[in-house]
């Protein structure tokens, strides 16, 4: 076969634990004979694109899956190979945990072809353990290890989640502060973008152990039904927080309201205080003759002390209601 330029990973699995770097010739030599061939390619490299349409000889439906933009999690045979698209949380620095990374695959029994546009800390640190000495021995331990790598970090993500919705329940019961909104909002937010992802990827591992395939075995599938059992555990978690995200939001909307009545309430009293005064200032206050005690220097006073009576009056009033 020809080679590929500037793979991301060549390796070569011997089968028993040991994995090298192929250069370009050993990898237009290789035979299946020599080990398992793992070629991960970054699909947005054009001699990568030009390789798998034209020098793969990987039948069409095959390179266009492997190249396609978008996919959602699935596993499906293809004679004696599986194609299959996985997704994993983006631990990249700056980058968002719900914006998933996918990573697709070709898997023969001799033959791993893999591809992807960002990096996945899952095949970056599986392609270092092989190089460590620590390589799966064959392609259906290769895909027991990945997923488990994926889910993994799935759970370390939701458990990250878990714990700032609870500093943020925290912090709504002891202050009430509007930017929680944002915060929980944006925590709904992540939940939904990874529960959107989380279920088709149980569905492709579910898929694996259905299909019907003689390098798959019986252990293997058993490992992948635990793989698929650990990730419906993490939606059902991720359900959970959702919920509990929307039950915190509601409390702190109440809160909040609450605080708005109050303060409308308080503002309503002191408005109903000063609506009689400034009715009588403003009319004792008109432009015209024959205003009461305009020529009596006690005049003032006595308007003034009658205010005050007046205000007390109203408070009296107010509390004997229980409006104060």
């Amino acid at each position: 076969m020809t080679h590929p330029d500037n793979p991301l990973h060549a390796l070569l699995l011997d089968g028993v634990g040991g994995a090298r770097d192929l250069s370009g010739a050993q990898i237009q030599d290789w035979t299946p004979e020599q080990g398992i061939l793992w070629l991960h390619l970054d699909y947005t490299d054009p001699s990568a694109q030009h390789w798998l349409m034209h020098d793969s000889a990987l039948p069409e439906l095959i390179t266009e899956a492997l190249l396609t933009e978008n996919t959602r999690p699935r596993a499906a045979q293809i004679g004696d190979g599986l194609l299959i698209a996985l997704r994993g949380v983006n631990l990249n620095p700056g980058a968002d945990p719900d914006d998933m990374v996918s990573v697709r695959l070709y898997v023969t029994p001799k033959l791993i072809v893999s591809t992807r546009k960002r990096r996945l800390q899952s095949v970056t640190g599986l392609a270092e353990d092989c190089r460590a000495g620590k390589a799966p021995r064959d392609v259906a331990e290769f895909l027991v290890d990945l997923s488990d790598r994926l889910v993994m970090r799935m759970g370390d993500v939701v458990e990250e989640t878990e714990e700032t919705l609870a500093a943020l329940e925290l912090d709504i019961l002891e202050q009430h502060d509007t930017t929680l909104r944002q915060s929980l909002a944006g925590l709904r937010r992540q939940t939904i973008r990874l529960r959107r992802y989380f279920g088709p990827q149980r569905d492709a591992f579910n898929q694996l152990q259905s299909e019907k395939l003689t390098w798959i075995s019986a252990e293997q599938k058993l490992l992948l039904r635990e793989v698929s059992d650990r990730l419906l555990r993490h939606i059902e978690d991720l359900d959970m927080i959702r919920e509990r995200a929307a039950m915190a939001q509601e409390e702190l909307i109440s809160q909040l309201s609450d605080q708005l009545n109050q303060r409308m309430y308080i503002l309503s009293l002191i408005a109903a205080i000063f609506l009689p005064l400034g009715f009588l200032t403003g009319l004792l206050g008109i432009n015209v003759g024959g205003i009461p005690g305009a020529d009596n220097p006690y005049a003032f006073g006595l308007f003034a002390i009658f205010l005050c009576i007046l205000v007390a009056a109203q408070i009296w009033l107010f509390r004997r209601r229980r409006w104060l």
